[in-house]
This record gives C-alpha cells, structure tokens and sequence, in this order.
C-alpha cells in the first residue's frame, strides 16, 4: 500500500478551555500540500489539508488526513452553564408566558454574507437550532461563559467560523442510539476546521406544554426526530401524534408562540424555562443511559502533545485488493494503537467503482471514504509511525 496524505486530525483529552483562547488568522504556505499549523511540526504538523480531492496510486492505498489538534473537553454532568432568562419565569407560583421576541435569531445565509463580525471580546460559539436547543446545551457545557449563537442549518455554523462570525462551533457527530450524523461527516471534508474538542451529552429529555394543559389534553407531540426515537414507549402509550421539526427548541417556540393547547414538546428543562412551558413528566427517554457526542470545531488546531491523551481523526479511502482494510487497520495495532470509532460513507463525488469481472464482465458498487478515531497524539514517535507505514504500505 501506498497512501497520500492530504491533511490530518486530531483532539486532545482536556479537562477546561479558556474563554479567551482566540488564535490569529493561519498563514498558508504554498507547496505540494497546504499546510496550516506550526511548520516546525513538519509532515505531522496539525493539519495538512489538500485543495484537491484525495488521488489513488496504482496497486496502493490513498488517504485524506485531515488532522485537527484539540481538546477533549470532558466537564462534571452538571456543568452546563446556565444563561439568565430574566425573571420571569414564575410570578405568583406560576409560570408565565415568555416574550419569544427577545431571544436571539439565528444565522442564516444572508447573515454571512454580510460578513460583520461584532467584536465582542466574549468567546462566541455556534449551534445549530434556536436558544434552547440541545446543541447550545452542548455549548454551554463546552464553554460555560460563551455567547451562543444559533444558526440555521449545520453549514451556516461551519461558515461562521470560518468567516470570523464566531470564534467555535458545537455540532453533534454521534447519539449512542441513532448513530452517527452523516451530514456533518461529510461538512468536516468540504471545510477547513480543525476538531479541537469533544462533549459527551447525556440524553435528559422531558414532556412539556402550555401552563395550563394536562397530559390527557394532548393530542400530538412535537419535537426533533431523534427526540422522539427517544422517547418511544411514552408517545405510544400516551397514543399522540408525532411531528417532526427541525430542533426541540423549534418545536417549543412554535408552540408556545401559537398558544397550542392540544400539543406537547418532547424537550431539555432549559429549554421550558426559555419558553415559558410547564413540564409534565422527567427523564422520558426510553434509555436512561443515552448520549450524544459533539464536536467543537475552531479555524486554529491545537498542537497535539505527548504527555496528555489526544483522539486522533483520519479519514481515508481505499484502492481496489484483498485485505487492503485489514493491512490499514494493522499498522496500528502493531504499535498498540487502540482504535475508537470506525465509519464507512460513499464518496460523494465518485460513489460507484468500474470493477473488471473475469466471469460476468464489468459491474460496479460503492467506492467508500473511511473515517477512523485513535487514541494517541501525532507527537507520538508511535503515531507518526503509523501513519508513516499507512503511506508507505
């Protein structure tokens, strides 16, 4: 095997981030890879990232790496930093409805075009969804003193980072039960970010609705798809209707803005608080034990270390040949390298590969991206030799 690097990834095991850590704009060095980092890392530095796509080598392997330096940012279960909501929350024993024009609006394309950064010295970090989302939960647990900033869609978070709209973007990579979100695997290959943390949310969802109406009012429950998956023995013992909306805070914007008395929102305990709905059941999630991982992402990588645990993210794809995967995968259990995470995606661009069939002809079937999790720094002589032998074959 033979394998060409066009970038690298990786994360470190943190304990805290800083709210000011705010890096210059990266210099880029025009060779036959683009390189971004500190150039005395050399090859390994953190991150190499190619303009074209990855190219195969005749009889061999060829391999994107994109490697992120970072930190895996692993707080306390209850150090989700909570944001003032004002205090109106229960006034005379009750809750009272909120004033849903006060809350921030999220980023959309129009917004990045215009490209204008506010220039708060506060550390500002992206989600996707409205205030309340489980991804701004995700944030404030990653940086409990950060300005949220809601976007549209996943790729909106990515150009505000890369636009300079946001310091950090938090963005969820995996759920314990759905899987992994596709999406943003494929968002990390047609962006320049670096992963420079990682946060483990557990699943802590609750059933919620107006003030004023009760379990047995409820005709239809709204929330995130993957929500209410979660959620599945209580729906259908309740016997509601489901319907999907984009994020949970979505859902409950939508129904306390339209005074919806015969529906539910399947949603965090914040995100009641921010809307003004009364909860009517806890900790309604089939699994207690669910969790969501998310990824931080930032322009700058951190320099990977040999003297802390990091994650390392590669992602590669493979020429045509008996056990080409298997002799991949080898190089790192050679050197002892536990492996965390593999994830098979079709290319997008060349999804389907002409393969010569002596008996039957030409047929083809999907030509796959391969992405791998490892534990162990590109400052480590073992890592680079792994990667090392990767290329070599």
């Amino acid at each position: 095997m033979a394998l060409r690097a066009s970038g690298i990834l990786s994360r470190s095991n943190f304990d805290h981030l800083g709210s000011d850590d705010r890096t210059p704009k990266p210099k880029r060095l025009s060779s036959i890879c683009r390189f971004r980092g500190n150039d005395r890392m050399g090859l390994w530095g953190c991150g190499w990232r190619s303009q074209q796509p990855p190219r195969r080598i005749r009889g061999s392997m060829c391999c994107l790496i994109r490697a992120e330096g970072g930190e895996e940012i692993m707080r306390n279960e209850n150090g989700i930093g909570e944001k003032s909501n004002g205090g109106d929350d229960l006034v005379g024993g009750r809750l009272q409805r909120k004033d849903l024009g006060s809350l921030p609006k999220p980023l959309s394309v129009t917004d990045l075009s215009a490209n204008s950064n506010c220039g708060s010295e506060k550390l500002r970090v992206a989600f996707k969804g409205l205030p309340g989302a489980y991804g701004e939960d995700a944030a404030l647990k990653a940086y409990p003193h950060c300005t949220s900033v809601p976007c549209d869609e996943f790729e909106e978070a990515f150009k505000a980072v890369e636009l300079w709209l946001v310091d950090k973007a938090v963005l969820p990579i995996e759920n314990s039960l759905g899987g992994s979100i596709h999406r943003n695997y494929d968002l990390l290959l047609r962006h320049t970010l670096h992963i420079v943390g990682e946060v483990q949310l557990p699943v802590e969802l609750c059933l919620m609705a107006l003030p004023e109406v009760q379990l047995d009012d409820l005709k239809r429950v709204l929330s995130h798809p993957q929500a209410l998956a979660d959620c599945d023995r209580l729906l259908s013992k309740l016997g509601v209707a489901r319907e999907n909306v984009d994020d949970v805070a979505s859902a409950a914007q939508f129904v306390a803005s339209n005074g919806l008395k015969d529906a539910g929102v399947i949603a965090t305990s914040r995100t009641s608080r921010i809307y003004g709905l009364h909860i009517l059941a806890e900790g309604v999630q089939d699994n207690p034990d669910s969790v969501t991982r998310f990824l931080v992402l930032a322009r700058n990588p951190v320099m990977p270390r040999a003297d802390k645990a990091f994650k390392t993210s590669i992602v590669f794809a493979l020429e045509e040949g008996s056990g080409v995967l298997f002799k991949a995968l080898a190089v790192f259990a050679l050197r002892e390298i536990n492996l965390k995470k593999i994830e098979s995606r079709p290319q997008r661009k060349r999804p389907l590969r002409l393969v010569d069939d002596s008996d039957n002809g030409s047929f083809k079937y999907f030509d796959y991206l391969f992405y791998i999790d490892f534990e162990a720094s590109m400052a480590e002589p073992r890592a680079q030799n792994a990667l090392a032998h990767l290329q070599l074959g």
